[in-house]
């Protein structure tokens, strides 16, 4: 079971229309894809959800050259720093293209033993893993028109409950003025009944118009305010003004726990340097009470990862996030995972349970190369564009 090499690809996913958030908008996504092969004739996956790290992924990977697949812990310590702090790296950077080799480690042991990775990690605790639709501003792409009004979101809302059977929602806020935004929560209200509704600003409002925007939204039940401002200690000052929690992208569990905010930590499996680092995250937001749920993003490959590691770990209770419905393509012969009744099954196959299609491999790199990457580069590029704005 010893790695003999380690290769990487970055690829790019189109949106079928580019979605509005507080910082822009995005209609495409880079991802690099890893491929760690074994002495055994097995090729594990992986992915690194910070664009394009190839150069470093295969860099990192001389140094696990002739590793056993098995020796994570000890792969770790060959690649990153002991110290969260260096001035001659990026710590950050390095953690993320180490956890995406980690996660090919962990699918070419579950296809070598021929069992999924939720087996490895102790066996499912369920089969399916509950998704929460998507919903925003979207300008017109090439293969759908979005939505541009709060009328259009509301009814998208309500298609996605008519033709899927949706069970929760989350969508951007932050986005336009707020008087657009609370006419459009209270229309999506009406369109979904009284199902889990979550609004996610992405830190992009300060204190005191979140009051503003929290007292009007909360007659219509939200469930979660997620990262209505940028800091622990500014949600932390919300919550005397709402019953509605809160989660975010920031992952400081002391932090949390000190100030009892915010509720939930929301991340992918590479920000805390792969599988193993990120399960021992999660039971221990599981001993402070702390929620923890994936978001969305990645290709088919980290996302049967995060759907292996959902259904092994009981503590991940609540929806995830997922922007599957939205995506123009992808990489693997499973195909995107899409939800249906708010759910979708946690793949069967060995390892993370999916397969690379190698002409959407092809496909995708070669978008890349025509694109570039998000996020933009400082050359320039096409991936994040300006902010939104409607009157």
């Amino acid at each position: 079971m010893k790695i003999t090499a380690v290769r990487a690809t970055p690829v790019n996913i189109p949106y079928t229309a580019a979605y509005v958030f507080s910082h822009g908008s995005i209609r495409s996504l880079t991802k690099t894809v890893v491929e760690v092969d074994t002495d055994e004739g097995v090729t594990g996956l992986g992915e690194i959800a910070d664009g394009d790290r190839a150069a470093d992924a295969m860099k990192m990977g001389e140094a696990l050259v002739g590793l056993d697949i098995r020796e994570t812990t000890t792969a770790e310590r060959r690649c990153l720093p002991g110290i969260r702090y260096t001035p001659w790296g990026n710590v950050a950077g390095m953690t993320r293209v180490f956890g995406g080799i980690e996660m090919a480690l962990w699918d070419a042991r579950g296809k070598i033993e021929g069992v999924p990775l939720h087996v490895l990690l102790g066996g499912a605790v369920r089969t399916e893993i509950a998704l929460s639709e998507y919903f925003g501003f979207r300008l017109p792409g090439t293969s759908e028109k979005g939505e541009q009004t709060p009328e259009e979101i509301a009814d998208y809302c309500g298609r996605m409950v008519d033709e899927h059977g949706a069970t929760s929602f989350e969508g951007k806020v932050a986005t336009v003025d707020l008087d657009t935004e609370v006419r459009m929560i209270g229309l999506i209200r009406e369109a979904i009944g009284d199902r889990m509704l979550k609004v996610d600003a992405n830190g992009g409002w300060t204190v005191q118009t979140a009051r503003h925007a929290i007292a009007r939204m909360d007659d219509y039940d939200i469930h979660y305010y997620e990262e209505p401002v940028e800091t622990y200690e500014e949600m932390a000052l919300l919550r005397p003004f709402t019953r509605a929690s809160f989660s975010t992208h920031i992952m400081d569990l002391p932090r949390a726990v000190e100030l009892k905010c915010p509720d939930t930590m929301v991340t992918n499996l590479v920000e805390m340097g792969g599988i193993a680092r990120t399960v021992a995250f999660i039971r221990a937001c599981e001993q402070f009470n702390i929620g923890f749920r994936f978001h969305s993003g990645e290709t088919s490959v980290a996302s049967a990862a995060y759907l292996q590691v959902s259904a092994a770990m009981e503590h991940i209770r609540e929806p995830s996030q997922t922007l599957f419905r939205w995506y123009g393509d992808d990489i693997c012969n499973e195909g995107t995972p899409v939800p249906k009744n708010g759910a979708v099954p946690v793949p069967t196959g060995p390892g993370l349970g999916v397969t690379l299609d190698p002409k959407a491999m092809k496909r995708c790199h070669e978008r890349y190369l025509e694109e570039g990457q998000f996020p933009m580069t400082p050359a320039g590029n096409s991936g994040l564009r300006t902010r939104f704005s409607r009157v």
